[in-house]
C-alpha cells in the first residue's frame, strides 16, 4: 500500500468521521453575524479554535478540513492549527478550490476553479502539515439543469485535482455535490446524483488515478429544500445507496457523506439508515453545519461559553458516531457523549 492509500484508510477509521470547518471568509462571517458574533479574522480564529480543542474530539473525528486562512493561523497558545490537530491524533486537511464561478455557455451553472497554480499550493500545504485536501464541485438542479457540459466540466476539474493531490502525496476528497436548493423530489435527485457520479468516475478512470487513495464526499439523495414531500430515512438510505452502488467502484477508499443543508438531527437519522445497508466501501460522515451549528449557537462569541459550545459539538459528533455504530436513536440524542 502507498502512503496515500494508508492515509485514506486512516481518514476512514471505523466509528469516526470528518469535520468540515472550511467555510470561506464570506460564508463564515455571515454565519457569525447571524449568531450575534462580530465577524472578522479574530472571531473566525476563536471559533475554529473552540472547535478543534474540544475535549475528546479525536474519539469521533479522524480529520478536520480547514480553509487557507485558518490553516495559517495559530491558537492562542501559539501552535499552528495543523500542528494542534496532529498532536490530538486528528489528520489536518485543507480546502484547495477557489470556489464556483459561472460556466461559459451554461447560464445558471458553475464550474469550480482553482487549478491554476494548484501543484505549488498543494506542496506548500503539505509542508505546513496537510495530509489531505478537498475540492467541491457544485451541481445545481432544476429545469434543464444540470447540463452535460456542466457535469463534464466539473468532473474534469475533479480528476485533474485528484491527480495533483496524488503527485504531492495528499489524499484527495472528491466532492460532487448536488445541491438541495429547489423543489425537486428525491427521484430527480437520485437521477442527477447518479449522472454526476457517472461522469465524475468516468473522468477519474480516464485520468488513471488510484481509486483506493481517494475519498468520495457525495450528497445524500434527499428532496429539494422547497419540496413538500416528506421522505423517511429508510427511503433516503435506499435511494442514496442505489445511486452510489451502480456507479462508485468498490476499490474507492471510502464514502464520507456531506450534510448539504439538512438539519443536524435529520442528517444523523439519514446517516444511521444508510449505515444499516450493506456497502462495498467504508461509509462515514463529513459534516459541516450539521455538526457545528449547535456549537456556534451555544458559544455565540462569549469566551465564558467556550466549554458549552464544545459540549454541543461533542454531542453532535457522538450522535453521528452512534449512527455509524448502529446504536443511534433520536430520543437518546441528549445522552450521547464522546467516550
Amino acid at each position: 500500500m502507498t502512503a496515500t492509500t494508508l492515509a485514506a484508510a486512516e481518514l476512514m477509521t471505523a466509528g469516526q468521521g470528518i469535520l468540515a470547518a472550511d467555510e470561506s471568509v464570506t460564508t463564515m462571517d455571515a454565519r457569525l453575524r447571524l449568531a450575534g458574533v462580530r465577524p472578522g479574522p479574530d472571531s473566525r480564529r476563536a471559533y475554529r479554535e473552540m472547535l478543534i480543542t474540544t475535549p475528546g474530539l479525536h474519539r469521533g473525528i479522524s480529520g478536520v478540513i480547514l480553509c487557507d486562512e485558518t490553516f495559517r493561523q495559530r491558537l492562542a497558545d501559539g501552535r499552528a492549527f495543523p500542528e494542534a490537530l496532529a498532536e490530538r491524533g486528528i489528520v489536518p486537511g485543507i480546502k484547495v478550490d477557489t470556489g464556483a464561478k459561472p460556466l461559459a455557455g451554461s447560464p445558471g451553472e458553475t464550474v469550480t476553479e482553482g487549478l491554476d497554480g494548484l501543484r505549488a499550493r498543494l506542496a506548500g500545504y503539505r509542508e505546513l502539515g496537510a495530509r489531505f485536501a478537498k475540492w467541491r464541485a457544485v451541481i445545481r438542479i432544476g429545469g434543464a439543469r444540470p447540463s452535460w457540459p456542466a457535469l463534464h466540466a466539473n468532473a474534469h476539474a475533479l480528476a485533474r485535482y485528484t491527480w495533483l493531490c496524488h503527485e504531492e502525496g495528499l489524499v484527495p476528497i472528491v466532492e460532487p455535490e448536488v445541491l438541495m436548493e429547489g423543489a425537486h423530489g428525491p427521484g430527480y435527485c437520485q437521477d442527477v446524483t447518479s449522472a454526476a457520479l457517472l461522469v465524475t468516475f468516468g473522468e477519474l478512470r480516464d485520468a488513471g488515478v488510484a481509486l483506493d487513495a481517494l475519498v468520495l464526499k457525495p450528497n445524500m439523495v434527499v428532496p429539494g429544500a422547497d419540496c413538500p414531500e416528506l421522505v423517511p430515512p429508510e427511503v433516503v438510505a435506499e435511494q442514496t445507496m442505489a445511486a452510489l452502488r451502480c456507479v462508485v467502484p468498490a476499490e474507492v477508499a471510502g464514502i464520507a457523506f456531506l450534510s448539504g443543508g439538512q438539519s443536524p438531527a435529520r442528517a444523523t437519522a439519514n446517516l444511521a439508515a444508510i449505515r444499516r445497508l450493506a456497502a462495498p466501501w467504508p461509509v462515514t460522515f463529513s459534516f459541516g453545519r450539521a455538526l457545528v451549528d449547535p456549537a456556534l449557537a451555544t458559544w455565540h462569541g462569549d469566551p465564558s461559553r467556550v466549554a458549552a459550545g464544545q459540549q454541543a459539538l461533542a454531542n453532535r459528533v457522538a450522535c453521528n458516531v452512534a449512527a455509524l455504530l448502529g446504536s443511534y436513536a433520536p430520543i437518546l440524542e441528549p445522552s450521547y457523549v464522546l467516550a
